[in-house]
């Protein structure tokens, strides 16, 4: 079965079933709605407890609902200076050394750097020697991601590609899955060095979207498009550690790049599997 769920992906037509599914999560369909997402919250048991709008039929649409705010003070940003903080819910799927420009996937599969940073040479050099860490984000997920370190963005690429599903089985089964689907590249400069946090889409991800720009995809294009961000001055976009700096309307995947010498190691219970809070520790900077 898991062999007949890969080639199904490979031919399923991702892109249309993905802006299909986008235009009903933005529909403000009353009843139709509220019973959406209904279902939703039984079907992957959701505490609604830690929403800060509890009741389905708060949300006009779907994408409300799932781009959903928790309530106030509820993820505690870990204060420690040297503390990186994870910036979503979700669940570690790998993390170590970018080896020789290479990134660890999943038994049998790695990809690269350069190939996820949208072939931009100059910006893998950047990350050269460094770390990195996956986290997936389920569908029962809090949507939001948030900043793992206070930076100031320099730059931010979109990069068109496939519209896979990022969950295990996929990412165990298909090649360089992150730096084929569709992705945000958001590049932030910090008192510790670079880091790149790179939004990926996946099967049904009818949205990405950032603080500063809105949404960037749909209708994305098919063509890599970067914009550059003055990092000083009265128009610089610095953001606190913890603040939020983007989200998932339905999917996805957060890819965290760090500098070499940027970390000194990972926090305790990191491990493929282990379940992500944001906030909580996820690494100590040097």
């Amino acid at each position: 079965m898991d062999k007949v769920k890969i080639a199904l992906q490979y031919l399923l037509p991702k892109h249309l079933v993905s802006r299909l599914a986008g235009k009903f999560a933005a529909a403000q369909a009353g009843s139709i709605t509220t019973a959406a997402i209904s279902w939703f919250i039984k079907q992957y048991k959701i505490d609604m407890s830690e929403a800060e709008r509890e009741a389905p039929e708060a949300y006009s649409t779907f994408n409300d609902f799932f781009t959903r705010a928790l309530k106030p003070g509820l993820r505690p940003i870990d204060s420690n200076a040297k503390v990186l903080v994870h910036p979503v819910d979700g669940t570690v799927s790998q993390f170590g050394e970018i080896n020789d420009g290479r990134i660890f996937q999943a038994k049998g599969h790695d990809y690269t750097s350069l190939a996820l940073l949208g072939n931009n040479a100059k910006d893998a050099h950047r990350f050269k020697g460094g770390d990195f860490a996956t986290i997936y984000l389920a569908p029962s997920d809090y949507h939001r991601i948030h900043m793992p370190i206070t930076g100031t963005l320099s730059k931010m690429t979109f990069v068109p590609g496939d519209l896979f599903s990022v969950n295990p089985l996929t990412a165990q089964n298909v090649p360089g899955l992150f730096a084929r689907n569709e992705r945000v590249v958001a590049i932030f400069e910090t008192e510790h060095g670079p880091l790149a946090m790179v939004l990926v889409g996946a099967t049904i991800v009818a949205s990405i979207e950032t603080v500063w720009a809105g949404t960037i995809t749909p209708p994305g294009g098919k063509e890599i498009v970067s914009w550059d961000y003055p990092t000083t001055g009265p128009d610089a976009i610095t953001l606190q550690k913890g603040d939020e700096m983007g989200r998932f309307k339905l999917g996805s995947t957060v890819v965290m790049l760090f500098a070499d010498d940027m970390l000194d190691d990972f926090a305790d219970g990191i491990k493929p599997g282990a379940v992500t809070r944001l906030g909580r520790p996820l690494a100590h900077l040097e």
